[in-house]
């Protein structure tokens, strides 16, 4: 019974994150891959990027990464899709800026990330 109820709520878990979004105006880049978001609500939400990893502070390239991330994004209105919560309680998901720019994408193309 127990681990019924365990598949149960990791399936409901599932479901509710892969259907969600959220939009908001990006306030903060913490890193090529990491970012704040407002939401409507006014509550700040932080978020990884799904399916990439830059490289992180002290690595080569990771002030390139974040500074492409904010050139692209910072200050824009956002829309994320959501697919997970890390183990950080991250929200984990794609953004998209002006509604067409893949922000985890445009990464990838530049070099400034990879892809897992």
């Amino acid at each position: 019974m127990k681990s019924l109820l365990t598949i149960i709520f990791c399936f409901v878990l599932f479901f509710v994150c892969s259907s969600q979004t959220i939009r908001g105006k990006i306030v903060r880049i913490v890193d090529g891959d990491t970012l704040t978001i407002l939401d409507s609500t006014n509550q700040q939400i932080k978020i990884r990027l799904y399916g990439i990893d830059c490289p992180e502070h002290g690595q080569d390239f990771s002030n390139v990464a974040k500074r492409f991330t904010s050139d692209l994004c910072f200050s824009q209105i956002a829309k994320v899709e959501v697919r997970d919560i890390d183990r950080n309680g991250r929200t984990v998901g794609i953004v998209w800026v002006h509604d067409s720019i893949n922000v985890n994408l445009e990464l990838l193309k530049a070099g400034l990330a990879w892809h897992y």
